[in-house]
């Protein structure tokens, strides 16, 4: 009997022993290739190196470190964002039977001195019968418009605010040292988010692109920065937090959205345009005083004068103005077989030794310059280039 309880006890303990081993036995394994874990790295080095480096620090605190070009951002915007404003324009437009049917748009602007002053773009103002600005407080006054100019798409206009709540940002003095990969930021409300920061580079240099009135704006800076609608008006800074463009222009995806090319208007334009527009409420542009023809449209023409379809052949002159007084000699107007025709006339092939083959291009070089200036025009005249000496003179009031 004795015997039997014994091996019915030793059985009981072999399973016990046997259901434990099934249910707590993991495999170890080769101990000696077990595997270190480090912090990834991109050089290549081997597992004794790797063993021995030092672990990551940790930055005090658990945040992660901001780097300098943070840094630079988190300045740039502190320092200027307040002085970014959200304009808002209404108007009153009719459909078919003449109902009014109210229209709005939203856009951004620079506040440049504790005056009021505001830049914006023409495009921004346009036809709007009142203007609205909210400040970074969302404070909002009445604006008025002292003066736009469609020709490089810049208004100016001012608000009656307090000295205290106007945080205005110093533009840059020249846009002449700008090079292509210098950092930039730009600082607007698109889609009415107001006061959004976006950076990038500047993509290139010297651009040109058309406004709604058929004229170039040159000198244009382009930047990858995010822009979109309603950024228009607001400002391009250089990483001293001065405004070096008015962002003005993309080229838009099917839906309108940024895609990476943007356009500001150069702060040396500003400069001009804005100084005029506050001072005299509009701006005071050269002019030469002539009409002319694109030859390139008339090659026809061009052939039965005995010239290359190049340049503008003059067929009006203004009496008095700058081209009169320097002997610039317009067409004959005639007609043959019963249709008009020019005969002679000095062709404008240059101006100060550009070539100017589009009146575009002509108010394009003359608008880079002032009243009062000298510069010289080439023409042909007959067979020969001639070298004609130009005092430019301010442009009459209807002509502007």
């Amino acid at each position: 009997m004795k015997s039997l309880i014994k091996v019915a006890i030793l059985t009981s303990v072999t399973t016990a022993a046997l259901i434990y081993v099934l249910l707590e036995w993991r495999p170890l394994g080769d101990l000696r290739s077990s595997p270190v874990v480090t912090w990834a790295s991109s050089s290549s080095s081997s597992s004794s190196s790797s063993s021995t480096a030092s672990p990551a620090p940790v930055p005090k605190g658990g945040r992660v470190p901001i780097s300098e070009d943070e840094l630079n951002n988190i300045e740039v915007y502190q320092k200027t964002n307040t002085g970014v404003v959200n304009i808002t324009s209404a108007s009153v437009a009719y459909d078919i039977f003449y109902r009014p049917i109210p229209q709005s748009g939203v856009g951004s602007g620079v506040i440049i001195d504790n005056l009021g002053h505001i830049v914006t773009n023409h495009h921004v103002i346009q036809d709007a019968d009142q203007l609205e600005v909210t400040l970074a407080d969302k404070s909002t006054y009445s604006a008025r418009v002292i003066g736009d100019d469609p020709d490089n798409d810049l208004a100016v206009v001012q608000i009656n605010a307090p000295k205290d709540k106007l945080s205005w940002i110093p533009m840059a003095a020249s846009s002449k040292d700008l090079q292509v990969g210098q950092k930039v930021l730009a600082i607007g409300n698109p889609y009415r988010l107001d006061r959004t920061l976006t950076t990038g580079i500047i993509s290139s240099l010297g651009r040109t692109i058309p406004t709604d009135n058929g004229r170039r704006i040159e000198g244009v800076i382009q930047t990858d920065a995010a822009i979109n609608p309603g950024n228009s008006g607001g400002p391009l800074l250089n990483t001293s937090g001065e405004v070096i463009g008015i962002n003005s222009a993309i080229v838009g995806s099917a839906n309108g959205g940024n895609v990476g090319i943007g356009f500001a208007i150069p702060v040396d334009t500003v400069h001009r345009i804005a100084d005029d527009l506050i001072k005299y409420g509009y701006v005071r542009r050269p002019y030469l005083g002539v009409e002319a023809i694109q030859l390139s449209d008339y090659p026809g023409d061009a052939a039965k004068l005995g010239i290359e379809p190049k340049g503008l052949l003059v067929y009006s002159v203004t009496q008095g103005s700058p081209a009169a007084l320097a002997g610039i000699k317009p067409a004959q107007v005639g007609i043959f077989r019963g249709r008009q025709a020019l005969a002679g006339g000095d062709v404008i092939i240059a101006f100060d030794n550009k070539e100017v083959n589009s009146s575009a291009d002509l108010a394009s070089v003359i608008d880079r310059h002032k009243a009062g200036e000298r510069v010289s025009i080439t023409v042909l005249r007959g067979n020969q280039k001639v070298q004609v000496p130009v005092t430019l003179q301010e442009a009459p009031h209807s002509t502007r």
